[in-house]
């Protein structure tokens, strides 16, 4: 029995708003050290991006994100910042 090779990923645009939000949150890597974390804050971000989901703060909470060598509120002070850039 052979198990067949996993579909292919297509990246998104360098341009578009989910790699500019996926992007920050890959950036704070260093206080978030599990990676299906980040994904799901990327998520979040990007609803709240969209009008559509909480803010940082809240997400970082509601998400029951693992944070390490810095307070969630100095995190999400970070994360808004970046994400007022964009």
């Amino acid at each position: 029995m052979t198990t067949l090779p996993p579909p292919g990923v297509k990246e998104f645009p360098a341009d578009s708003l989910e790699k500019k939000v996926y992007g920050i949150v890959e950036s704070f890597a260093e206080f978030m050290p599990i990676q299906s974390d980040r994904y799901r804050l990327g998520y979040c971000l990007f609803k709240y991006m969209n009008s559509e989901g909480d803010e940082p703060k809240v997400a970082l909470k509601s998400a029951k994100i693992r944070v390490e060598g810095i307070t969630v509120s100095e995190l999400a002070k970070k994360i808004d910042a970046e994400l007022k850039k964009i």
